[in-house]
């Protein structure tokens, strides 16, 4: 067969544009497994005199000079150090001339060295900050290279998106006159600095020998910005004998099997005497593997393999043959050349060999084995990131989406009529910027949009933003799909994927809510290394249905290995990415590419035309463009009975950035529960009323604001920049925004009682839950009430009091669910002797407060709480502070590092309230981080609980930081349990593999629980806690792979830990609220009850004397189950009931209506679309939250 001209790799493939930088670009850092010390050497790098300044080209040593760097490096007295520096730099004198070898006396021998030993990389290519322009791998031949060109200062790994998102393998090549006799050789690499994150595990390659080695965590991202001082020493030697090196040619490759970077120093080869260096000559075939390439010609499927020659000499041209197969001609350059050869294709591991001919004359042979290839499917999924901000400011990215679509459509437009697969379509991965596109478009506009969609030209996925998931309150994340549902119902489109960007983890919650939402498939793409703990290692390309917490539904979830950012890299990189998934034995024929260029960045729609070409060259892999769906869907068909299902919560990584801001994060939450609220108060008073507009606008800035862009990517380099400010402005406002809305709403939704004029004579207060409350209800100082005597409905009285505050309280007892009481107000004293039996009332001693079997003692030196007695027991830990952390004991962490944290100075102890309703005691005091700190503890007449608020006056500290707030129970053996979205979580326990436990988002409360006693602890404004001890910064502890048990816990209220996104800062006056209730055996309804009634207070509303008091529209008859979230349909047809079960086993929930009975109760969809009649009795699955339809 004539020989065939060779496609030499490595040339840029056609029609593929380099990806834009996105938030990957900047190498990524989170912390590893464990805590693993670097080896550096004890000398400080004393050798850097010696090699300094030498020729550009390789260093090359000989006979005892290795013996002497060796020696330096070790911890040798002081004068034989100096004897052997001054040995050094005398010879250093005689590099530059090419003269015999300097004899030393028959050690060790440095035979040679790439780079300099001086805590710097100046000699190496790319340096010192030039990472984002890695083009090659480094290929090095002793004696000829130069490493200013050829050995880049940065060695990627296959986290590495701005390097291709592969693996990457450096090669060095020398020749030996003279192999040692005997004896050990050794390896050195000598690192700078390895990435602080997900370092890498190194293969090094020996003469066909392989070695491998994982190297530690590095210091951080400076080293390769450009400050390589600020890298952390790492010291590679690998041993090997002598007899591995041969006579003549010789190679050496490093590979970066997985994880990111590492940074080079120097290189060098130790050798025992007798090793001499020969200049490399000759023609070797170094490698050959079978690629992935299948052609099909005249219906026959032929295969390649990829042959790597390394040529020494002068330019040859020369014919590559493999036996069996076809020849190809190639020219020669010196050093290493990368050639495909076709060969038939075999269906089972087969010998043959490889020949390089120039002539008549054999330059090189090689035996090798030809592997089968498989018929892969690669599907390319084009989209663009989309955060909200970030690149630029929010309404720059909202409008660059619009123009994206437009783009896409048109894309679409013009390669309809390309071969399948080669066809562009365009991913709409949030629709976010759908909504406000759809809303300013021209109806022309609307309609080419959403015959786009039904084209499968877009491909619309059902979430509205890339969600941190876990700070999503349970009836938030029901609104974070409510777009998409709106849509089905407004165009009729299909939406049975989500996608998900750059966030890793998701909390368990949201598996019933895409389910419910005909939401099959969740296609997730976090980020590739940023703090992403062991997302990709524990899930890249390891598809699975995850299982709802109720047991009865499921979604497919797939995860590429590379993360989101990647973009489809063309020929090479595709060919690499093949090459990893082979090596890692990945079962599946189906590949995903997520083709995102970018953060914000557009489409690339010169993606079709290489498509188009690929496939008129190649018959597989096979490249297919597509939509979510089509892709998963393919998944589904194909592999979707033999997936594994997994149960658990993927307890998310990135919810910890909300500690930021911690106040707008307080206001978020209060406003997602007074959304529910007040929904609930239009359905009972104003059911034809509510403003479904409004409603959704409210809920969308909560959502916005628990969307993962917290601001600029320069919001710690440059905090007070105009840009960071702009960013941070908008993404505050959401917050702000969605408080007073949330709180117009409720007043809205009030208007059906009217208030009197002048003195208010009555309250009607409502309860907003399915259960009866008995809560302390406080009227603010500016409503003026027509006395302090406050009685039921009955004409009884009940508690009030008067504080220090002018607010009137009082105690609400037994306000029927989803209903409301009234009470009155008259002249006169409170007789509270006839209302509050004086063994249940709240008083104060010192520094000790006490209501009925509750007892609270104040650590009169630290201001935390000391003892907490509950009938006979003491759920305090008791421990001095300084021997262990006290219940709300503050907790300030300076730096990274959590070892030593810092506690508050002296404080005062101040009485504010004096019973016998409420007391409260106000503990002062300096603290590190604040202006003042400011604790105070209230126990309530009647009630079994402790209401604590924490101020902390924050001063502003750009340095990194942190602030908890320490809850250590004596509960012996207690088990923690926490309130997720949907579910209640036990650690460890329901957990998946790979889930962050530096520290958890817990939703309304953590319970601590044996099996007699325990405590719930509820929390209305911080949502992070730790638990044993404290678990961040995770870049210095490390991601935790294991908790041991524990019953202590820490609110993690406050950092800055973040290098991009989240704020640098924080300042003014931030109110952190728990309330701890002691309790026997854990019950999960009363937990449940509980933390809703902290979050969701009983709502108190000036009316008419007269008016009568709301009942019930409809009551749940069930222990276990809960009514979340009730409002009028959409459509105004309908009212929508959500119920929850609170356990983990089965339970059932009768519906009791008030006349007149509705006609029909349905099951229904997220959607509020009807799927089938209910019964009266309903049966919920462990965890398992239902909606319901009940129409007039």
């Amino acid at each position: 067969m004539r020989a065939r001209r060779a496609h030499v790799v490595g040339r840029p493939s056609p029609a593929v544009r380099t990806p834009a930088t996105g938030r990957e670009a900047r190498p990524t850092l989170v912390a590893a497994t464990g805590r693993v010390r670097s080896a550096s050497n004890a000398h400080g790098k004393t050798a850097a005199a010696i090699l300094a300044d030498p020729p550009e080209q390789a260093l090359l040593y000989t006979n005892g000079m290795r013996a002497a760097i060796t020696r330096l490096f070790s911890h040798r007295e002081s004068n034989v150090m100096l004897k052997r520096r001054s040995l050094l730099l005398c010879a250093a004198v005689f590099l530059a001339c090419p003269v015999v070898p300097l004899v030393a006396d028959g050690g060790p021998e440095l035979l040679w060295v790439i780079g300099k030993d001086d805590n710097g990389n100046a000699e190496f290519a790319l340096a010192p900050d030039g990472y984002h322009q890695f083009a090659r791998d480094g290929f090095f031949v002793v004696g000829k290279s130069d490493a200013r060109r050829d050995w880049p200062y940065v060695h990627p790994g296959p986290s590495d998106a701005w390097a291709g998102g592969q693996s990457h393998t450096f090669g060095i090549a020398f020749g030996l006159a003279a192999v040692p006799p005997a004896g050990t050789c050794r390896l050195i690499l000598d690192l700078l600095d390895t990435q602080n994150a997900i370092p890498p595990r190194l293969r090094i390659e020996i003469n066909g020998h392989v070695f491998e080695q994982a190297v530690p965590r590095g210091a951080g991202d400076a080293s390769i910005y450009g400050q390589p001082e600020t890298g952390r020493q790492y010291v590679v030697e690998i041993g090997f004998p002598a007899e591995i090196l041969a006579a003549g040619n010789n190679h050496i490759a490093i590979t970066t099997l997985s994880g990111s970077w590492v940074l080079y120093d120097w290189i060098g080869l130790e050798s025992p005497a007798g090793g001499k260096l020969a200049e490399a000559a000759g023609t070797v075939v170094q490698s050959v593997r079978t690629s992935p390439l299948l052609v099909e010609r005249l219906g026959t499927l032929t295969q390649t393999i990829r042959v790597e020659v390394l040529h020494f000499g002068p330019p040859s041209d020369a014919i590559i043959h493999v036996e069996g197969g076809e020849s190809v001609e190639v020219q020669l350059h010196s050093g290493r050349t990368t050639v495909d050869v076709p060969t038939a294709r075999v269906s089972t591991p087969t010998e043959t060999t490889v020949a390089v001919q120039a002539g008549n004359k054999m330059l090189a042979k090689r035996t090798i084995t030809i592997q089968p290839v498989r018929k892969w499917v690669v599907y390319l999924l084009p989209h663009s990131h989309v955060d909200i901000g970030y690149t630029h400011v929010q309404t720059e990215v909202e409008q660059s989406h619009w123009k994206f679509y437009e783009q896409a459509i048109e894309a679409s437009r013009k390669t309809a009529d390309y071969p399948p697969g080669a066809q562009f379509k365009w991913n709409v991965e949030v629709l976010w910027a759908t909504d406000s596109y759809l809303r300013q478009a021209s109806p022309e506009k609307r309609e080419e949009f959403m015959q786009a969609v039904k084209a499968g030209w877009v491909g619309l996925d059902a979430l509205y933003g890339n969600q941190l998931t876990a700070l999503c309150r349970p009836e938030e994340l029901v609104r974070l799909v409510d777009y998409a549902n709106r849509l089905r119902r407004q165009y009729d489109v299909p939406i049975s994927s989500a996608m998900i960007s750059d966030v890793p983890g998701y909390t368990w919650g949201i598996v019933p809510v895409l389910a419910a939402s005909g939401v099959k498939y969740f296609s997730i793409g976090p980020n590739g290394g940023h703090r992403i703990g062991y997302t990709l290692s524990e899930y890249g390309d390891k598809p699975f249905w995850w299982r709802s917490p109720c047991g009865d539904h499921r979604v497919l979830c797939w995860i590429p290995r590379t993360g989101y950012w990647r973009g489809f890299q063309g020929e090479e990189g595709l060919l690499n990415l093949l090459k990893q998934m082979e090596e890692s034995r990945y079962p599946y024929d189906l590949v995903q590419i997520r083709h995102c260029l970018g953060d914000n960045a557009g489409p690339g729609l010169e993606l079709s035309e290489f498509v188009k070409e690929w496939s008129s060259r190649y018959a597989y892999p096979k490249l297919v463009i597509a939509t979510t769906a089509e892709m998963m869907g393919e998944l589904e068909r194909r592999y979707g009975a033999e997936l594994p299902e997994l149960r658990g919560d993927f307890t998310p990584y990135w919810e910890d950035g909300a500690g930021s801001s911690a106040r707008e994060t307080a206001l978020n939450r209060a406003a997602a529960e007074r959304l529910v609220q007040a929904e609930t108060l239009f359905t009972m008073l104003r059911p034809a009323d509510y403003p479904d507009e409004a409603f959704y606008q409210a809920w969308r800035n909560v959502i916005l604001y628990d969307e993962h862009t917290w601001g600029a990517h320069c919001s710690i380099s440059q905090p007070e920049s105009d840009f960071t400010k702009a960013q941070w402005a908008i993404k505050q406002r959401f917050a702000l925004d969605a408080d007073t809305q949330s709180q117009q709403l409720m007043t809205d939704a009030a208007g059906g009682t009217r208030p009197a004029s002048g003195p208010v004579q009555a309250m009607n207060v409502f309860n907003t839950c399915s259960w009866p409350r008995t809560d302390l209800v406080t009227v603010p100082r500016d409503v003026a009430v027509a006395g302090d005597v406050v009685k039921d409905s009955s004409g009884t009285g009940v508690p009030s009091q008067r504080l220090s505050t002018g607010e009137l309280v009082f105690l609400a007892k037994d306000v029927p669910p989803l209903a409301s009481s009234r009470f009155t107000f008259a002249t006169g004293a409170p007789d509270l002797r006839a209302v509050l039996a004086p063994d249940a009332a709240a008083r104060i001693e010192g520094s000790v407060l006490s209501a009925g079997p509750l007892k609270v003692t104040v650590d009169p030196q630290t201001g935390a709480i000391a003892n907490l007695t509950w009938h006979d027991h003491d759920f305090a830990a008791h421990a001095p502070q300084a021997a262990g952390p006290q219940i709300n004991g503050y907790h300030y962490v300076a730096g990274r590092n959590p070892d030593a944290p810092k506690t508050n100075g002296p404080v005062t102890i101040a009485v504010k309230e004096q019973g016998p309703l409420v007391a409260s005691l106000v503990i002062a005091s300096d603290a590190p981080g604040c202006r003042q700190l400011t604790r105070q503890l209230t126990v309530i007449g009647g009630a079994q609980r402790l209401d604590i608020a924490n101020t902390v006056d924050k001063q502003n500290i750009y340095e990194q930081e942190a602030v908890h707030f320490s809850f250590p129970f004596h509960v012996p053996d207690g088990v923690i349990r926490m309130d997720i979205p949907w579910a209640v979580a036990q650690v460890e326990v329901d957990q998946l593999p790979g889930a962050c436990k530096n520290y958890f988002t817990v939703q309304r409360w953590v319970d601590v629980a044996n099996q007699q006693l325990g405590v719930t602890l509820a929390t209305v404004d911080a949502p992070l806690f730790e638990v044993g001890q404290i678990t961040c910064d995770p870049i210095a502890v490390g991601w935790i792979r294991e908790l041991p048990p524990t019953q202590t816990l820490y609110s993690y209220v406050m950092n800055n830990y973040w290098e991009t996104n989240y704020k640098a800062s924080q300042e003014g006056p931030t109110v952190f609220r728990y309330s701890i209730q002691p309790h026997g055996e854990y019950c999960p309804a009363a937990a449940q009850r509980f933390g809703i009634e902290r979050s969701q207070p009983l709502i108190a509303v000036p009316g008419d004397v007269e008016p009568p008091a709301v009942s019930p529209l409809v009551s749940v008859d069930g222990k276990a189950v809960i009514l979340t979230a009730l409002k009028p349909a959409a459509d105004r047809t309908g009212t929508i009931i959500r119920l929850f079960n609170t356990t983990g086993d089965p339970a059932e929930a009768t519906l009791r209506w008030r006349d007149p009975v509705p006609r029909k109760v349905e099951f229904c969809d997220l959607s509020e679309r009807a799927v089938g009649e209910a019964p009266r009795t309903i049966s919920l699955g462990p965890w398992q939250m239902v909606t319901l339809r009940a129409t007039p």
